[in-house]
């Protein structure tokens, strides 16, 4: 009887929203996070319902009354006000347009590229592809530079780069259906950390979110990070 129930309280427990796991790559330590687009609510994050910037993973969970946030990062640039850099649409609504052509800092490394998120699925565009197929996007984050591009990595990234910093991104699965983010944690070239999606994770687009500032929220590995105030925030809602 001991056993029959121990198995039903087993079948009975919710499966986990999100996988979290630490993975090395050439002797540099990475968070990944694993999310089922098919059945987890991931969705982005920038201001309450009075129009305040949210800015840390404390602050949305408050506002999800009573729901938790199993996972958590920060999910494209943004200026000191915390308005994103470019283009930004949160459950529908647009809050800033798409930017066609190279803006401050890495996000004018061109090709730079969107994270778009609609019911179900998610993909990582370049962005003048984006435009040109103006894709139907729930929610939507631009940021860049591109990681990996169709496979390939990043043509501006060089192999001896010396610029390094704790990093994050996202890349996705071809059929959508697998969303995969991604933080250093130590400090990594953008050659190297473009090489973990291309060559661990094997997403054929991948997109970086930002370096320094990076955040994760990782509940099933006791992460939190404090810090920066942060712009727009990627998280799954359980």
């Amino acid at each position: 009887m001991k056993n029959w129930l121990f198995l039903a309280l087993i079948w009975a427990s919710p499966a986990a929203a999100v996988t979290c796991e630490d993975v090395s790559f050439e002797d540099k330590s990475y968070t990944t996070c694993t999310v089922d687009m098919t059945t987890e609510d991931l969705r982005l994050f920038l201001r309450d319902e009075d129009g305040n910037i949210l800015g840390n993973f404390r602050n949305i969970e408050n506002t999800l009354e009573g729901a938790t946030l199993p996972f958590a990062m920060n999910a494209g640039m943004y200026h000191e006000d915390r308005a994103p850099v470019g283009h930004f649409v949160q459950n529908g609504s647009e809050v800033m347009r798409v930017v066609p052509n190279a803006g401050p800092g890495n996000f004018g490394l061109l090709p730079n590229g969107v994270f778009c998120i609609d019911e179900g699925s998610a993909q990582v565009y370049e962005t003048l592809d984006f435009i040109a197929k103006a894709p139907e996007c729930r929610d939507a984050t631009q940021s860049g530079p591109m990681l990996v591009i169709d496979g390939a990595l990043h043509p501006r990234f060089l192999k001896d780069g010396t610029s390094r910093y704790v990093r994050n991104g996202v890349g996705v699965s071809a059929d959508g259906k697998t969303a995969i983010f991604a933080i250093s944690n130590s400090l990594v070239s953008f050659y190297e950390f473009g090489s973990f999606f291309k060559d661990v994770l094997n997403t054929p687009n991948a997109l970086y979110f930002d370096g320094k500032v990076s955040r994760l929220q990782a509940l099933s590995l006791g992460r939190s990070d404090l810090g920066f105030r942060l712009g727009p925030i990627v998280g799954v809602v359980e």
